[in-house]
């Protein structure tokens, strides 16, 4: 993960390579967090459950899609695949499933309910998917530049939701 040390809030958000999802929820949500005013306070990392893409670079079609829908670039081509490992829970508050494959991974990995209480699906945040019960996150790798559209809007269908969840946590 990012050195956490100067954040008071910390984020992870976990898909399967950290290629695709994760880090485009990354980027997205440092934006959203910096157009908030909270930027300074908070950090925002990814990762991934597996290891089959350790140290790639993020998808070429992730970057596209956030050029196209005006996310400044934070570091896109520097970003390298890593994987969430079980130590990773005590560096952060919050931890960001993608899909719900990710969750039960990630909740096998949890050492203690401390742990596994820092968990949530990322679209659990935005109250339509959630009044609809479609949580999960389709893979947009397998798909075209319309699957990246659909991961980017529902990133951005959270992110103001996830922005002022921490912004209550921060406050109490």
């Amino acid at each position: 993960m990012s050195d956490f040390s100067t954040s008071e809030y910390r984020i992870a958000v976990v898909c399967w390579g950290n290629i695709c999802r994760s880090p485009m929820a990354e980027f997205v949500l440092r934006q959203a967090f910096d157009e908030a005013g909270l930027g300074d306070r908070v950090t925002v990392s990814s990762a991934g459950t597996s290891t089959e893409e350790l140290g790639r670079p993020m998808d070429r079609r992730t970057i596209a899609v956030m050029e196209r829908n005006g996310v400044r670039d934070s570091g896109f081509r520097d970003k390298r695949a890593r994987q969430f490992r079980t130590d990773d829970f005590d560096g952060v508050d919050l931890v960001l499933a993608a899909d719900h494959v990710h969750e039960r991974i990630l909740k096998d990995r949890a050492r203690h309910s401390d742990d596994a209480d820092k968990i949530r699906l990322l679209r659990s945040f935005d109250p339509e998917a959630a009044a609809a019960g479609t949580l999960g996150m389709d893979d947009p790798w397998y798909g075209d530049d319309d699957d990246f559209d659909i991961t980017y809007a529902e990133i951005a269908a959270a992110a103001p939701h996830i922005v002022e969840h921490v912004r209550r946590e921060l406050a109490d």
